[in-house]
């Protein structure tokens, strides 16, 4: 045999080899402005910059959005009628895409039954097992879950059998695991009646005081044509009749005029109208009516398990459903290991890979029975990174938004070995991220700006990490920058006092919280920062307390309206010209006919994406031509509203506009860096960061002496971190009292003092590991987060 014939021929150069890139060409969605880049794939890509310079119109809106919209289109147009019909993004070219898995920051489910368990499908797996080895044996998986009640029924039943007539009694039982008394929810709630309505008025004269519940509109009109009640007679003087059909009548059809309705008693109602969503998730009014009207107490028959009397009593090797769920993860999946009947094997695997899983995630202190709605953002975004760790699939475009939130600069390493391993699979990893720590693993950098909003949306640099560093880039200057630890503190006028703290895992903290300074309080991810913060400084009077709850808006709501701006302008309005001030809001009166104040026309087209066009009669500025003719220091509303932050400062800070109580929401709106929005940008064309700012606007106008701050960098680029800081101190320095939790170093070093918890997450942590100020922990060395801040500040 010859040497040339032992050799392998060399396999012929493919078109296929040539798709290595994800091309974009003429991007323009949102502020894009025209930009073309080019990202390599099966390599993992960072795309930074200032917040709302464009990261995620580029990312999410462009490029992952046209990857599910292409995938929507292979399904038949009957199945599509069912999906969310997606626009063709604003882009010339988009080539080189493969399939896009989204993991994004939003909250997980809103419902009250949802539970991490439940989220994960931990749970459906633990049903399985216990319903196979579970002593004594209850029934099917079922009997296990907490969303299924027990029913049993009988009767008779007519069927046909050759020709003959039959009747047979038959009977059935489902077994389910809820707790009867408390439906599976875990609580059970009792209503303060004297909040639902005023017995002193008949319901004609506006007794109930349920928000939405007026004199005029249905929620009334049901109970006073329903012929139960005497709608002119006051509550406190119904029989004990029309008492119970009034508060707590089963569901029954009645007619209301010509309409066909069910009416039932006030109490299941409102139980099913407000109740049955997780509080997190409701509207601010209907929040603080819940707040006040209902008291939760743990349901005394399941003791807050929602399980039934039979779930629990089934066991496996002493410990049931109830047990298991409530363990610490790490420490189920320790139980799991010492499981070893083979009958069950394959379910064991699984079980075990997906409490690893956690653990390795970093989440391995949460609990399966923890309601998915408590979830931060960060512990929300990795728990659905869980479903995606362990999977067989390659060449797949896997996007991140800001993988880093929630996480303290040691878990940041945890997270940096995942997504290089989901690289390392053949995929393509694309990540919006700020901070230096995963940046630096990234194999190609995108850096968009120079600026936010209209001064952004370009592309200021495209290459490796050496390129960024040595580029003049914003994002290149910042990106060594340290922050250096404060030489001076301010000195306490006093101290807030937290004595025997046992919220969730905290050990019964004892701890004095330094007042008149800025208190950061750090520690790694579920060592009880929250549960210190929120759980023990008594919000209320004097307390502003700023969550990382997202800002929820449609796309007719905008700063003006979320910052109450809009008030204040409309009544100056509508006072200069002697009308109304509803003909100033696009939502009422003022809006214009045609477009019903949106803007825009929709065009639904079934299947197909649904087709928007500016308004031809109002040219997309949402009022009525007449509203327009009014006008104020010589512009007209829509001219106010197309106005920015910085301008609108000007305007309403002098002369004939002068308006103070515009002017302060303003000047907070500029002093958190948001000078360049414009007043009427709908708040859905807003970054996370954009939001998150504007949300720490509106609260610091609010009175208070305490202000709150949870995690207040989410979303923010380095340099608006500075800024974020420059504000803190100004709170500060007028007498405030500032308690932050954050992860930041910059924040950590900027401080006054420092409160850090640890050693660990879940049971792990909850004590309190270093209190005093920042120099003494780096000195010290002695916690995590002491060596990662030495590093950090480069002691």
């Amino acid at each position: 045999m010859t040497a040339s014939a032992s050799t392998a021929p060399q396999s012929p150069a493919l078109d296929a080899d040539s798709h290595d890139l994800i091309r974009v060409q003429g991007a323009r969605e949102n502020n894009l402005k025209d930009i073309s880049v080019e990202i390599p794939k099966r390599r993992l890509t960072v795309f930074t910059g200032v917040s709302g310079s464009g990261k995620s119109s580029l990312v999410f809106s462009t490029i992952a959005a046209e990857s599910q919209r292409m995938i929507n289109e292979t399904y038949s147009s009957f199945l599509q009628g069912f999906m969310p019909s997606l626009a063709r993004p604003d882009v010339d070219v988009l080539s080189g895409l493969t399939t896009a898995i989204i993991v994004d920051q939003e909250r997980m489910g809103a419902n009250s039954r949802s539970t991490v368990g439940t989220a994960t499908d931990a749970n459906a797996l633990l049903r399985i097992l216990f319903s196979r080895l579970g002593q004594p044996y209850l029934g099917g998986p079922q009997a296990f879950s907490f969303n299924v009640a027990s029913i049993s029924g009988a009767g008779a039943v007519t069927m046909e059998k050759g020709g003959v007539t039959v009747k047979e009694r038959r009977s059935f039982s489902v077994t389910g695991g809820m707790c009867p008394r408390c439906e599976g929810m875990g609580t059970v709630n009792d209503i303060d009646l004297s909040q639902l309505y005023d017995d002193s008025k008949s319901l004609n004269q506006g007794a109930l005081t349920i928000p939405g519940y007026t004199a005029d509109g249905w929620g009334v009109k049901i109970f006073t044509g329903s012929g139960f009640l005497d709608a002119d007679k006051p509550i406190r003087d119904y029989t004990k009749k029309e008492q119970h059909d009034f508060l707590y009548k089963e569901p029954v059809k009645v007619k209301v005029g010509d309409i066909n309705m069910t009416y039932e008693g006030l109490v299941p109602k409102v139980q099913k109208s407000m109740l049955s969503k997780d509080r997190e998730a409701m509207q601010p009014h209907i929040r603080a009516f819940v707040d006040r009207a209902v008291t939760f107490a743990t349901c005394p028959d399941c003791n807050g398990t929602r399980l039934s009397e039979g779930a629990r009593s089934s066991r496996i090797d002493g410990v049931n459903i109830g047990d298991a769920c409530a363990m610490q993860i790490s420490d189920l999946a320790a139980w799991v290991r010492t499981l070893t009947d083979p009958s069950v094997a394959p379910l064991l695997t699984a079980l075990q890979h997906l409490f690893d899983s956690f653990t390795e995630i970093g989440l391995g202190y949460l609990s399966l029975d923890r309601p998915a709605g408590t979830l931060s953002g960060g512990e929300a975004q990795r728990t659905k990174l869980i479903r995606h760790l362990g999977s067989s699939l390659t060449d797949v475009t896997y996007v991140f938004d800001e993988p880093t939130i929630g996480l303290h600069p040691h878990d940041i390493q945890r997270m940096n070995e995942l997504l290089l391993r989901l690289r390392d699979k053949g995929n393509t990893v694309l990540v919006v991220e700020h901070k230096p720590e995963m940046i630096a693993i990234a194999d190609h950098v995108i850096d968009l700006g120079p600026g936010a909003g209209t001064a952004g949306g370009s592309v200021c640099f495209e290459g490796t990490l050496e390129g960024l560093r040595s580029s003049d880039t914003l994002t290149g200057r910042h990106l060594d920058y340290r922050a250096r630890v404060k030489e001076a503190v301010r000195t306490p006028t006093g101290a807030l006092e937290i004595r025997g703290a046992t919220a969730h895992n905290l050990q019964g903290v004892d701890v004095d919280i330094p007042l008149g300074v800025l208190v950061v309080v750090t520690g790694v991810a579920g060592s009880g920062k929250s549960s210190l913060v929120h759980g023990s400084v008594p919000a209320g009077a004097g307390v502003v307390s700023i969550d990382q709850g997202a800002i929820r808006g449609s796309r007719r709501s905008n700063p003006a309206t979320y910052t109450g701006l809009l008030e204040p302008i409309r009544k100056a309005f509508a006072k200069a010209n002697g009308v109304k001030p509803a003909l100033f809001s696009s939502n009422s009166e003022g809006a214009c006919p045609n477009c019903n104040g949106a803007g825009v026309i929709f065009t639904d087209l079934g299947p197909m994406a649904t087709v928007s066009t500016t308004c031809e009669v109002c040219e997309g500025r949402r009022f009525d031509a007449s509203v327009l003719e009014f006008r104020l220091g010589g512009r007209d509303i829509s001219e106010v509203l197309a106005m920015s932050v910085t301008d609108a400062v000007e305007f309403f800070g002098a002369g004939e506009a002068r308006i103070p109580a515009a002017h302060t929401i303003l000047l907070g709106m500029a002093d958190v860096g948001l000078g360049y929005l414009s007043l009427g940008q709908p708040l859905t064309t807003l970054s996370g960061g954009e939001r998150q700012r504007l949300k720490l606007a509106t609260h610091l106008s609010e009175k208070g002496g305490v202000y709150v701050l949870d995690e207040p960098t989410t979303g923010l680029h380095l340099a608006d971190v500075e800024q974020l800081l420059g504000l803190l101190d100004r709170l500060v320095d007028s007498g405030k009292s500032v308690i932050v939790v954050e992860h930041h170093q910059a924040v950590m070093a900027h401080a006054d003092w420092i409160i850090d918890l640890g050693p660990g997450a879940g049971h792990d942590g909850g004590r309190i590991v270093f209190e005093g100020t920042p120099a003494d922990l780096v000195a010290a060395r002695s916690t995590l987060t002491g060596q990662h801040l030495a590093a950090y500040v480069g002691a």
